[in-house]
């Protein structure tokens, strides 16, 4: 029971996470498009930048902007913040779910770094936390003061950590980290930045003061790196389910690369936005990036399979293997499971095994054993139904299944 209660943790945190992840990028993609096309204000109140006409839902909407403050605050004052914080909150707590809890089976791959559950999780915290100390730093330093400077600066950083990463946790572990050192960056400069500038604008207002426009042009420039950090971060939290990208030889570049991508699609549309000529050339390199990333993806990763077999399975992993029905199970799982879920799928179609799970060996039967139980003894998600009768899983499979399960005590 324990494996179902956990799974739908695991639901009902990724809805949440979603649902709150597009109320932070729709208002994100709104405010910088807005911002962007402001045009010079006739007539307006004093301390207008600017201003735009917008038609939507029927009606027209007539915004302004300040270029620091108006002189007096008003009366409502609706403040954006709580769509980033939700994303940050509700996604970590999914780590936790997913990552932390089924450590052994998605962070760790202990032909990378044998360390125990707890260490794992230590890394994983402190990647997170050094990633927005090292891009503050940076950002305040004198590279700081130079866009172009601070913009490579930034993107060597994201890519040594993506290398690293990939030394420290399995592939598909290092891709939600990658995602998740961007996503506290993000959420960070809200929280830490842009957020308490706002507030330090608003304090001199009611105090009768002038704000410091350095104020908003610090919180600008790290809402312009939220920007350019929104796709990256969404294919790498999407990254996996789709073992191409996270469990190749390359997997570190092609992070790197899909950095750049989601940059020069990112610049197109703000230079759009701007009401400038459209720079189609961003879409040629876009492609060109993405088919590299693709060609990238072919190679395999490199083999790890004889220093795997030198180590010592973890305790659930020996209770499973060490079951008197772990022999009936494997065979089934082999037969049933093993021409997708192999290191080379043999079934049509298929470059990769589904969301890198391998079945064709018996630590990897028994490390999926939670897997195992939630897809074909509690639900019969698999095998697929619709594919050929000799992949259909009986009934009497799926009880010989059950009764192994049964016989663990860590999944039981």
């Amino acid at each position: 029971m324990d494996g179902v209660i956990w799974d739908w943790a695991s639901f009902a945190l990724r809805w949440l996470h979603v649902v709150t992840v597009i109320a932070w990028i729709g208002s994100s993609f709104y405010f910088v498009m807005v911002d962007l096309g402001l045009r010079p204000a006739l007539n307006a109140p004093k301390g207008v930048g600017g201003e735009t006409w917008q038609v939507h839902g029927g009606g027209f909407y007539h915004l302004q902007k300040y270029l620091v403050a108006p002189e007096g605050m008003p009366k409502e004052l609706t403040w954006f913040k709580w769509e980033s914080y939700g994303t940050w909150l509700s996604g970590f707590f999914l780590m936790c779910v997913v990552y932390y809890v089924g450590a052994d089976l998605y962070l760790i791959d202990r032909a990378v770094l044998d360390v125990p559950h707890w260490a794992a999780i230590v890394i994983s915290l402190a990647t997170l936390a050094s990633g927005w100390i090292v891009y503050d730093l940076i950002c305040k330093s004198p590279v700081g003061e130079d866009t172009a400077k601070l913009a490579v600066a930034v993107y060597v950083l994201l890519v040594v950590e993506a290398f690293a990463l990939t030394h420290l946790f399995s592939g598909r572990g290092a891709f939600v980290h990658i995602g998740a050192i961007v996503a506290t960056i993000m959420t960070a400069n809200v929280f830490l930045i842009i957020i308490p500038n706002q507030k330090k604008v608003v304090a001199s207002l009611l105090r009768g003061e002038a704000p410091d426009p350095a104020l908003g042009k610090q919180a600008k420039q790290r809402s312009n790196h939220n920007n350019y950090l929104t796709l990256p971060v969404v294919f790498l939290m999407l990254s996996g389910h789709y073992p191409l990208a996270f469990a190749t030889r390359f997997n570190w570049v092609i992070v790197a690369l899909v950095i750049l991508i989601g940059g020069v699609i990112r610049h197109f549309f703000n230079t759009m936005h701007q009401h400038k000529p459209a720079p189609w050339w961003t879409w040629g390199v876009a492609t060109a990036l993405f088919l590299l990333v693709v060609w990238l993806s072919s190679f395999p990763a490199v083999s790890t399979q004889a220093r795997a077999a030198s180590l010592a399975p973890t305790p659930k992993v020996a209770a499973a293997m060490a079951s008197p029905h772990f022999a009936a199970a494997r065979d089934v799982v082999v037969a049933h499971c093993s021409m997708c879920h192999a290191q080379e799928p043999v079934w049509e179609g298929l470059a990769a095994p589904p969301k890198g799970v391998v079945l064709n060996e018996d630590r990897a039967i028994a490390a999926q054993a939670g897997l195992i139980e939630l897809q074909a003894v509690r639900t019969n998600a698999m095998p697929p139904r619709g594919v050929a009768h000799i992949v259909n899983l009986a009934d009497d499979d799926r009880r010989l299944l059950a009764a192994w399960i049964a016989t663990i005590p860590a999944v039981r």
